[in-house]
């Protein structure tokens, strides 16, 4: 059980790791600019409403979780 974990762990860290690397080199600029993605500038306020990079990041995330818990059972 704590090997499973800590190996859980270490892939999670390393996910975030190269996640960090991709948005500091600017290789995800386009994510949150996405067709579907809600912005609205006023004078005094701005809303942003990323509809379709939330999708996306829920399916990725989806994808990612299921393959995870498929190499552990």
């Amino acid at each position: 059980m704590h090997r499973n974990l800590g190996l859980l762990l270490i892939a999670g860290g390393l996910v975030v790791a190269v996640v960090g690397v991709l948005v500091f080199s600017g290789a995800l600029q386009w994510f949150g600019r996405l067709p579907g993605d809600i912005r609205i500038d006023g004078e005094r306020t701005r809303v942003f409403v990323p509809v379709t990079s939330a999708i996306i990041a829920s399916i990725v995330l989806t994808i990612v979780v299921n393959l995870v818990l498929r190499l552990f059972r």
